[in-house]
Order: structure tokens, then C-alpha cells, then sequence
């Protein structure tokens, strides 16, 4: 069975070696993104569920519930809601 990512109830194959943002760039999902290593916080979306994993420790400010999508991976299925 192979991976997804939901974005605002839209899924898309899961390309569990990349992070999500590059995930999404690969079909021409129009997301706002800058630094592409979590500085900045500008790619922050809504973690509805799934269990991301980060490759680089965020440093923009995160509320509960939020994840940076430029730093993380997953190897599972993952639902997200952008801002």
C-alpha cells in the first residue's frame, strides 16, 4: 500500500526520503515556503494527524498542533491543513 499526504482533504503520493514540503513541490502544490531548514516558519501548517519527524530542529515558534513541512519528514500516512 503506498503513502500519502492529505493537504486540505487532497491527497498525494508519499515519498517517505523527502521532506513534505518537497513532496508537495513535486505535484505542483502551491505552498508558501522561504528558508526550506524551519527559521523562518513561513511553510507552518495544521498536523491533523500522522507522526512527522524533523531532520533539522525548528527554530521558528510553533504552537501546539503546527508543523514546518520545509524540515520534516514521515514514513507514515500524514493529514495537514495549511494557514
Amino acid at each position: 500500500m503506498s503513502k500519502k499526504i492529505t493537504v486540505n482533504g487532497i491527497d498525494y503520493p508519499l515519498d517517505t526520503e523527502k521532506t513534505l514540503l518537497e513532496n508537495l513541490e513535486a505535484q505542483a502544490v502551491d505552498l508558501e515556503f522561504h528558508c526550506r531548514d524551519g527559521h523562518c516558519g513561513v511553510c507552518r501548517c495544521i498536523l491533523l494527524s500522522g507522526q512527522p519527524e524533523y531532520i533539522n530542529s525548528p527554530m521558528a515558534y510553533l504552537r501546539d498542533g503546527d508543523i514546518l513541512i520545509c524540515c520534516s519528514k514521515t514514513k507514515n500516512d500524514i493529514k495537514l491543513a495549511t494557514y
